[in-house]
């Protein structure tokens, strides 16, 4: 079976450098859901060196800091899996004490029924990620 983290559609991509990009989450009712994935199909942190793994948290970091900004949510939770797909890759996704899984994770048990939260553009996502990232060192 193909690994779906390593075939990604580049017309989704919100950011991308040479070791990691930046994706969607594309979950409606999660519009601050993005995924931090790693470019090479390695499965767990301790796969890569010490210059990587802060290489790739500065990412996800920045990618938290954005989503902070600009939708000012209660709770970022931040998650780390590869269950079903081991390919190394952060969830972030931006919290509110009122959607509706909280304060159950996204994949836990529905706590209510909320209409789809109103979200800042992808393209201002993305521009902000980008500006965030260049904020910081990211070079490996």
């Amino acid at each position: 079976m193909e690994c779906p983290l390593c075939v990604i559609n580049r017309n989704e991509l919100i950011w991308q450098d040479e070791r990691c990009c930046v994706i969607p989450g594309n979950d409606p009712d999660y519009p601050g859901y993005f995924r931090v994935v790693w470019g090479e199909h390695v499965s767990e942190m301790s796969d890569l060196d010490a210059r990587a793994r802060r290489h790739f948290m500065d990412v996800v970091f920045a990618v938290e800091s954005s989503l902070r900004a600009l939708m000012v949510p209660d709770k970022i939770n931040l998650a780390s899996f590869g269950n079903k797909v081991p390919h190394l890759h952060w969830h972030v996704i931006a919290r509110f004490a009122d959607d509706r899984h909280f304060p159950e994770s996204i994949w836990g048990q529905e706590q209510r029924q909320v209409p789809t939260r109103k979200a800042p553009s992808y393209a201002a996502l993305a521009a902000r990620i980008s500006f965030d990232l260049a904020q910081i060192s990211v070079s490996c």
